[in-house]
This record gives C-alpha cells, structure tokens and sequence, in this order.
C-alpha cells in the first residue's frame, strides 16, 4: 500500500488536485447550534446528521478531560458545519480519528478535519494497490496527513483503539489482505463496549463481511446497532441481526434520498425483533448515552448542514 500510496501522492500532484482545498482560516459563526458541551458524566455518541452519508462522535469520560473519537465526517460540504458542530461540543483534539473505508460520503471532509483539528491518532483500512481511490477527497486526506506527518494505523480484524478505563473499541473487519471487489466491504467494523453496554457501528459493511464476522465468531452482541449501508438491502443480514440483537438502531441517511435508504425490507426485520429505530433522516442528530448499564436517547438535535 505504501507505493500505492506514493504513486497516488505523486500522481495527484502533478495533476494539481491537492491545492483543490487549501486549508483557509476558520472562525466560529454558531451556525449548528449545539448547546455548550459539558463534561459527560457517561459515554455519549452523536450520530451526526449529516444528510446521506456517516458521522459519528464518541465522547468518553477520561479524568477531567474528555476522550474523542470520530467516526467518518460525511461529504465536503460539511466541513464547516462539521467543524462548528465539534467546536461546540467542546472538540479540541480527536483522539482517535477513524476513516471506516474511503468512499466521500464517509470521509469528503476528512482532509479539513485533520487540518483543523489535533489529531491523536488515525486510522483507515488497508487496501489493495489496485482498489485505492483516486477521488480528489482522498488524495486531499492523504495530503493533510503527509502535512502533519501523520502515520495510517491500519483499521482491520484484531486491533484494538486504546480508550481511558471503562471502555474498549475492538476491530472485527476487514480481515487483514482482505480483497473485496466492492470497497464496501473493506469497511471497519467496530465494537465499543462501556461498562456492560455495546455499541457496534458497520461503516458500508455488507452481507459477505458479516458474514465473514460471523464466521470469525466474535462476540457481536450490542444495545446499539449503526446499521451498515444507510439501511441497504445490501447490509444488515438476518444471521447477523440475529447475532448483534440490538435494543436500538440507527440509520444514518438522508431525507427523501435517492437510494431509497432505509429499504423497507431493513425495517420489517428491525421490526420484527423488536429494535427501536432512529432515522437521521427524520430526527436529525441522535445522541445516545450510556452510564455503563442504561442507554437513554435524545433527537431533534442540530443537523450539521452545509455552508451556503
């Protein structure tokens, strides 16, 4: 991957794609209108509205500071409300900074959040030479990194994101020289576990990667599902479902979106289990906190929206 990488940086140099988005000063406008973050009490995550794609902050009790980890950012066009809505809830330095697989719905604005922000550590999955992107979004990522020298930490099967005391983030996918022909598939999948609580969240993941997981036999139970795909068809199997038997479900996807994101099918078996389902696409930003055995929800949050 490192050549790969090199020949893409290279590349893309010469083609002038990585001074598309140069960084430029950025002042708070308020616009998101999240309340003054103050110190959690427990674990709380947000699961960013952010229109059709992913996003999603962790915050985590850490002595008197607070431990960040962010999940995907969501398009390009988020970057400003993305980085307004983080300032507000008090987000000075990303401890963990976490790419679930290169596709811009996932991570457009990635390269402006490692630009504006501190930056612990990062990770993204590995892949194969000839399924690395050559989108602009990603090549821009790669060049905020080089700029801050900052290393990849490969996102795959058996890593384990260091957290403060109480809470734990395992690695179930992908498999390490994984190769998939649908880049979905290279899609980190992550178990957070808080005291006796669970969170697991899918990035794209489809059926063959869950199917992988389950396989690997890992412990996939949780109170949380991020249902993977922004409720495809495509992802969210019935074996799996079975195997995480979540209390609680979110979706992440846009209004009136053209994928027709949740499909029903996704919905009847949520229904069928008895999960509890929140829609970004209809609540805005869910936030979900866990005191380390109880789970409680809060909606109508702020969504993060585009600059105009």
């Amino acid at each position: 991957m490192a050549l790969a990488v090199f020949l893409l940086l290279f590349w893309a140099e010469q083609q002038g794609l990585l001074e598309q988005v140069p960084e430029q000063h950025h002042q708070a406008s308020g616009a998101v209108g999240f309340s003054p973050a103050e110190q959690p009490e427990g674990l709380e995550v947000y699961f960013l509205d952010v229109g059709q794609g992913d996003s999603a902050l962790i915050r985590l009790p850490n002595g008197e500071n607070v431990f960040h980890i962010l999940i995907d950012t969501g398009e390009y066009a988020y970057a400003d409300g993305l980085t307004e809505g983080l300032r507000e809830l008090g987000v000075e330095k990303i401890d963990a900074l976490i790419c679930s697989h290169p596709h811009t719905d996932h991570m457009g604005c990635m390269a402006r959040i490692v630009q504006r922000f501190e930056i612990g550590a990062f990770y993204m999955p590995r892949l194969p030479d000839n399924k690395v992107p050559t989108t602009s979004a990603y090549e821009a990522l790669l060049n905020a990194l080089e700029k801050k020298d900052i290393t990849a930490i490969p996102l795959e099967q058996g890593v384990e994101i260091p957290c403060p005391a109480g809470a734990a983030v395992q690695v179930f996918a992908p498999r390490p020289h994984a190769d998939w022909e649908d880049l979905n598939n290279y899609s980190g999948v992550l178990r957070l576990t808080y005291g006796e609580t669970a969170f697991l969240f899918t990035g794209d993941a489809e059926k063959e990667s869950e199917a992988l997981i389950l396989e690997d036999g890992y412990e996939l139970s949780a109170d949380v599902l991020k249902c993977g795909h922004h409720g495809s068809r495509t992802s969210t199997s019935a074996k799996f479902l079975k195997a995480v038997d979540p209390q609680y479900a979110v979706i992440s996807c846009g209004k009136d979106n053209s994928y027709g994101h949740p499909h029903e099918d996704v919905l009847e078996k949520l229904q069928k289990l008895g999960t509890d389902v929140y829609r970004t696409d209809q609540e805005q930003t869910v936030l979900a906190k866990s005191d380390g055995s109880t789970i409680t929800f809060e909606t109508g949050l702020p969504s993060i929206l585009p600059t105009q």
